[in-house]
């Protein structure tokens, strides 16, 4: 895994309050990890408002995947969960059953509480249980993924399945004859946000054949920190957050939760054109010079670009006027610019995961481009011959670092290269 892009500095000058305050607590790879764990907690608490994406009632829910070395400070992104502590206490209180006891066969029946967050060492037939009981949608959210990955292990298809369909939030439904068990969910809502070390989540990144893979916002990296003072601040930062999620995400969520009606939120005109071209130009750049198999990333991007700007909408809407009086909202020009701006710079992050579960593969363009390079090249006669197929001396630099990874040339040294396959 090759050293992968920042977020843009820009992103955090035009972040809607309170995540520019909580972000400016941070800095580097940690500051990323707290905003994407945030935006990915905070999909997961804006109900009743939705919009329409290719045709179709979409929900702001996203699925974040946060992909580095242990001692990497990923795990700061568990300052994103105590946002939601509150709407998880104030859920956990309503308690709610699936099924009740029926009086007259006197048969036990297992119940269920209303829940935000939900557990992710858990069954399939739970976690449909669960899914259908959370309240305006679960959050599921894991920091450490050994749980995840004998999860994987043990119920593995079942699972893929669930996470696979509620991303689009189509319907679900299962049934256990032994358990009497059957249970029906409508537009399910879940967001995802997960970290651990690519071995811990192999699994998971390996499934870009069934397309589960497609569907995640994915952060990596593999840079390990520092040594750094413990005691440089007496602050307790969690303070920060959870007063955040009292003061603030929680009173939101309960205005849109108890609205009689939903919110259709939308892109502007302008920023509907400069969508499309925008992502049409990424498109014809990964047809061109990367494997066709990452198009499912690029078409998904498109929709995870509408939730961030979603997300970031909503937010900042209540920070300026703590209300929602209308029944549509529509995007301002900083939210899409940053949900622009993020998801650009994440599909680099997927892509770069994407060769490296891809292993020796070249696709025909990659593999014609290699063998009309002599046995041992420069790096100068790579980027002459790569701009005669039509790629930009930055995709032929990030293209021998691949061809490197993937075991097909040799690195003699400084600029100059030896092909070993064929």
């Amino acid at each position: 895994m090759s050293n992968t892009k920042f977020i843009h500095e820009q992103v955090y000058e035009n972040l809607p309050e309170p995540l520019k305050g909580l972000t400016n607590l941070f800095e580097g790879r940690e500051r990323d990890i707290v905003l994407l764990s945030c935006l990915g907690v905070l999909s997961g608490c804006i109900p009743k408002v939705y919009g329409i994406y290719d045709r179709k009632k979409v929900y702001a829910n996203l699925y974040v995947m946060i992909i580095a070395p242990p001692a990497s400070g990923k795990g700061t992104m568990n300052y994103g969960k105590s946002l939601i502590n509150a709407i998880q206490t104030k859920a956990f209180a309503e308690k709610q059953t699936i099924n009740e006891k029926d009086s007259k066969r006197k048969k036990k029946v297992e119940t269920y509480i209303q829940t935000k967050l939900i557990p992710v060492n858990i069954s399939t037939s739970e976690m449909y249980a669960l899914l259908k009981n959370s309240h305006y949608g679960g959050i599921m959210f894991d920091s450490e993924a050994d749980t995840l990955s004998s999860m994987f292990k043990n119920d593995w298809g079942n699972f893929s399945d669930v996470l696979r369909k509620t991303f689009h939030h189509e319907s679900l439904s299962i049934s256990r004859k032994m358990e009497e068990l059957f249970v029906q969910i409508d537009e399910p809502k879940l967001s995802l946000v997960l970290s651990g070390t690519p071995n811990q989540l192999q699994p998971l990144v390996q499934s870009k054949e069934n397309g589960l893979f497609s569907r995640f916002l994915y952060y990596s990296f593999h840079e390990v920190n520092s040594w750094k003072n413990p005691f440089a601040s007496r602050e307790n930062v969690s303070v920060n957050f959870e007063k955040i999620g009292i003061d603030v995400i929680l009173k939101m969520y309960e205005i849109l939760f108890k609205k009689t009606y939903e919110i259709e939120f939308s892109f502007s005109e302008e920023q509907t054109e400069v969508f499309n071209s925008e992502l049409e130009r990424i498109s014809e750049i990964i047809l061109k010079h990367h494997p066709e198999g990452f198009m499912s990333n690029v078409m998904r991007h498109g929709l995870i670009l509408f939730r961030i700007a979603m997300v970031l909408s909503v937010i900042r809407k209540y920070s300026i006027s703590q209300e929602f009086p209308e029944d549509t909202l529509v995007c301002q020009n900083d939210d899409f610019t940053i949900a622009a701006s993020i998801t650009s710079d994440l599909l680099y992050h997927a892509l770069n995961i994407f060769n490296d579960i891809s292993g020796s593969e070249l696709n025909e363009q990659e593999e014609n481009l290699l063998f009309s390079l002599k046995e041992i090249f420069i790096r100068k006669e790579a980027i002459e011959k790569g701009l005669k197929f039509g790629i930009p001396e930055r995709t032929m630099d990030e293209k021998l670092k691949q061809w490197r990874k993937k075991k097909v040339i040799r690195k003699i040294k400084h600029g100059k290269y030896k092909r070993i396959l064929g």
